[in-house]
């Protein structure tokens, strides 16, 4: 396998220098995964603007997708990094490792799991009764145009991070059998 290191600021293509720079300021760090990006000469650039689009989810149904997409493609980059920022919310671990196995305590949030768990285990198909149970928790159909486009977004950093297998920079989050009886 060809060996992927994180590139650093001067090993980048120079038109992703001001978004390494942007990355640095907003979040003190550019996390290895984004700059591992940068190997694309706009890869970086797209994809923060994808990214940081309008959406119709909360930054919680945000963070909800993120945890279920990151364990059902077995990234654990990913779940290092939503795990550490539920964490920082105050998300309790039990929680954590509940939606991570496609579940919340939470009625609404348990809706959009049970959704995103299905739809990514089922390439984009999901049950009739599954799609009712959304639509009853009170999303819409916009909301549900929003799940897909924070679920490719998912797909895109799994999939890089599965293949290139780069360092991770969060606490490693602990396996989910470890915690969790999904």
């Amino acid at each position: 396998m060809i060996d992927f290191s994180v590139p650093t600021r001067e090993q980048i293509y120079p038109g992703n220098e001001a978004a390494f720079d942007t990355l640095q300021r907003r979040l003190g760090m550019v996390p290895n995964l984004y700059a591992t990006i940068a190997y694309s000469e706009n890869g970086l650039n797209k994809y923060l603007a994808f990214q940081t689009a309008k959406t119709s989810l909360y930054s919680r149904e945000r963070e909800v997708v993120n945890l279920v997409m990151a364990q059902v493609n077995g990234c654990r980059y990913c779940q290092s990094v939503y795990t550490s920022l539920g964490r920082k919310n105050g998300v309790s671990e039990e929680e954590l490792m509940a939606v991570r196995a496609g579940t919340s305590s939470h009625p609404r949030l348990n809706a959009l799991a049970g959704l995103t768990k299905e739809i990514a285990e089922n390439k984009g198909r999901a049950s009739v009764e599954t799609l009712d149970r959304f639509f009853e928790a009170g999303y819409d159909k916009g909301n549900l145009v929003d799940l897909i486009l924070q679920i490719s977004d998912n797909i895109a950093m799994n999939y890089l991070y599965n293949l290139t297998q780069i360092e991770i920079d969060f606490p490693l989050a602990p396996e989910l059998a470890e915690t969790h009886n999904a």
